[in-house]
């Protein structure tokens, strides 16, 4: 089987990542979509895990768990799983031992920017990003490709002179995510418009900047996180729904009002796009992520966030689920097939055979 360039597409492919199940966020669905496609396609994926291994909660975030593994189990895992391609997806324990293993064989693999680490370590740690991009640097520099969403993260990520960069979007379920999903009956019972925020809740996500925004209306909140109690107690008038998944979370997409994206740190924002593809116009900072997505007929992006909310809501649903709709998960997943590396026959025997430091 042969890709767009002429070059075999893999038909066996590892995925080292240190985001997975139970984890929930745009990481983890993106993946974990792109693998199902993948095996629908008739191709072997294999993903390596935290939870193949002992593992302890991320330092002021323990909703993610960072695997502990001894020397040479990723690489041995590699090894047993005889792929035609080898991706990392994360720069955390997992991807750094699977880049150590590849570079030490030899091995060509790609890597993918799906957050922006620097940014969010700096709101953690109130450090300068700066302190953060050397490692940026240095984990993707060896890679093949460096897959990348958005055309804004693609230009960053060249200013840190990472220049071998390939373009993998996102998607959409739309079986589930469409304006005919009902919404959740909690929504009959608050003063609208009703402004809607999905995500982590968690403090590099900006959320107060949303929960602080006067904008008259009620102020929901779906999604869990290690800032949901102190947001809960500090903002007792909104209305935080805790997880929602499938059909119950496009309901809540679907009968809001307005969908508002504060978040200053993310390369992409999955929710925006699951959003619109619900009729629901978003409301954001022009900032990555949301300049790459947004245009006028589908939402506003303004530095006061009331004004943004105020433009989106005379979005027309209509114009914004066709928007929506327009991204596919099947493209999404073609685009990640054509940016792998397929090895050749002496890589793939040096992955195999060789034993694992």
């Amino acid at each position: 089987m042969r890709g767009s360039s002429g070059h075999p597409t893999p038909r066996s492919i590892a995925i080292v990542t240190d985001a997975w199940h139970p984890q929930v966020n745009g990481v983890v669905r993106t993946l974990s979509t792109t693998c199902d496609i993948l095996r629908q396609w008739g191709h072997e994926v294999t993903v390596i895990s935290p939870d193949q291994y002992m593992s302890f909660p991320a330092p002021t975030y323990p909703e993610i768990r960072l695997a502990l593994t001894w020397p040479g189990a990723t690489g041995r895992a590699l090894a047993r799983t005889k792929p035609d391609a080898v991706h990392i997806a994360t720069e955390g324990p997992l991807g750094f031992a699977a880049r150590r293993y590849c570079l030490g064989r030899k091995v060509p693999f790609t890597t993918a920017y799906h957050t922006q680490f620097p940014d969010y370590f700096a709101r953690r740690t109130r450090l300068s990003a700066d302190l953060f991009w050397p490692y940026i640097r240095w984990f993707h520099r060896p890679a093949q490709r460096i897959m990348v969403a958005t055309e804004t993260i693609r230009e960053q990520l060249r200013e840190h002179g990472l220049n071998h960069l390939s373009h993998w979007s996102r998607g959409v379920d739309l079986a589930c995510f469409s304006p005919d999903a009902p919404p959740p009956p909690e929504y009959a019972q608050i003063d609208g418009p009703i402004l809607l925020y999905v995500g982590r809740i968690a403090i590099e996500k900006n959320i107060e900047a949303f929960l602080t925004c006067d904008y008259p209306g009620t102020k929901v909140l779906v999604g869990d996180g290690p800032a949901l109690a102190e947001l809960k107690a500090k903002f007792p008038h909104a209305l935080f729904l805790g997880k929602r998944t499938g059909v119950d979370l496009a309901g809540c997409y679907a009968g809001a009002d307005v969908f508002v994206f504060p978040s200053k740190t993310d390369t992409f924002g999955l929710v925006m796009i699951e959003a619109l593809a619900c009729g629901t116009p978003v409301a954001a900072f022009p900032v990555p992520g949301p300049v790459d997505i947004i245009h006028s007929e589908v939402g506003a992006m303004d530095n006061d966030l009331a004004r943004a909310i105020h433009v989106a809501r005379d979005c027309n649903p209509k114009a914004c689920a066709k928007y929506g709709a327009s991204y596919s998960w099947e493209a999404a997943t073609r685009q990640f097939l054509a940016g792998l590396v397929a090895l050749r026959e002496e890589e793939t025997v040096a992955l195999q055979a060789l034993p694992a430091t």
